[in-house]
């Protein structure tokens, strides 16, 4: 499938588009970056405006982006299937993220099966039920998440993980890749806390062992029947260049990064337009703008396309053309989406450095 090469590989289309469906959820996740409510917003986007956000989406060329429903949980929406049938009449790649809840019925699952939907992408942040019902909020939520799991699998429906790495969740990390050798897993999605809605709240692990993590993972890859990727840690690229693994393993994450508004963008419950979740500045509306001009054009998506106008210690580093920062904790950190990543040990040397740049797969990510 073609890709869009050149240092601009991002600037015509996203790689992913993220559409939260509904902010409800019944969990109370310590981390949550959309500060999730018990019911539905009546002024989430109704489904003749997101069959026409869809089309939008489409609208973005070929290859089109990838398009992933979140939430919230994406399930309090009863018109979710017929959704999924939409988007994949028009030809997008549909994932979706359920939250951990009795909501995710073997039915519902059937029927997103048949709408077309290609992976079902599940939160697990823990290997036993109190590491993980603590950091969800709600009891009971990882026997659900072990059923959605088997309902998933059965079904014949590609399974993510999805894990996020706090100080909470930091010691089971190994014994979690331990646990998803033994499911049937394409991907593990890792994500670095941001703290941003909840997750502000949350204690994050330091710089120092965030790479550490990242060097267990850029092993790891090579030895786990799943792929490997990582949410708001764009040095695993980094990592991955200078810790290449032996001759003959899998190829490593040394790729261009998607981050924030560079191949990424998000849309939220009442269709407000912004460069990630996690990024949350609204830099138009669907309602009223067109998705593609906003991503294309707006000022601020633009400029986090420019890996030059970084400040800090990433704007100096040689990576920053295939790593650039989570520009969602910068802007958590220091109230700039072009500052330093906190989360980041690198001290680069002063100076210019070499600039690389190279497209993620598809598969990859889905």
């Amino acid at each position: 499938m073609p890709h869009h090469h050149g240092s601009g590989a991002f600037t015509q289309s996203p790689f992913i588009v993220i559409w939260e469906v509904t902010r409800a959820c019944a969990l109370a996740c310590l981390h949550c970056r959309a500060d999730a409510i018990p019911h539905r917003n009546p002024f989430e986007l109704t489904t003749t405006e997101a069959k026409r956000l869809i089309d939008e989406v489409r609208a973005f060329g070929d290859p089109p982006p990838l398009f992933v429903l979140t939430g919230g949980d994406p399930m309090r929406r009863p018109d979710l299937a017929d959704l999924v049938a939409h988007a994949t009449r028009a030809g997008l790649t549909v994932a979706l993220t359920p939250s951990g809840t009795a909501a995710v019925t073997r039915q519902r699952l059937l029927e997103l099966k048949e709408a077309g939907v290609k992976r079902i992408a599940v939160s697990l942040d823990g290997v036993d039920a109190g590491t993980h019902n603590r950091f969800r909020g709600v009891r009971g939520s990882f026997d659900w998440t072990m059923k959605i799991i088997d309902a998933v699998t059965d079904l014949g429906i590609p399974l993510q993980i999805n894990t996020t790495v706090a100080r909470l969740t930091l010691p089971q990390l190994e014994d979690m890749a331990e646990r998803l050798a033994q499911l049937r897993v394409v991907l593990w999605a890792v994500f670095f806390l941001v703290a941003t809605g909840r997750g502000a709240a949350l204690e994050s692990i330091t710089a120092e062992e965030c790479e550490r993590v990242l060097k267990y993972l850029n092993d790891l890859a090579g030895q786990v029947p799943f792929g490997i990727k990582t949410t708001e840690a764009p040095h695993y690229q980094r990592v991955a260049l200078e810790h290449p693994r032996v001759v003959g393993a899998t190829p490593a994450h040394a790729q261009r990064s998607v981050t924030d508004g560079n191949g990424f963008v998000f849309i939220d419950h009442l269709g407000q337009i912004c460069p990630s979740g996690f990024l949350p500045v609204t830099c138009g509306s669907v309602r009223r703008d067109s998705l593609v001009s906003v991503y294309r054009g707006h000022e601020l998506f633009v400029a986090l396309r420019n890996p030059d106008l970084l400040e800090g210690k990433c704007g100096r580093c040689s990576f920053r053309h295939v790593c650039g920062g989570s520009r969602a904790r910068a802007y958590a950190a220091t109230g700039s989406p072009f500052g330093s990543d906190p989360l980041c040990v690198y001290d680069p040397p002063s100076g210019p450095g070499a600039a690389v740049d190279v497209v993620p797969p598809r598969d990859a990510w889905l």
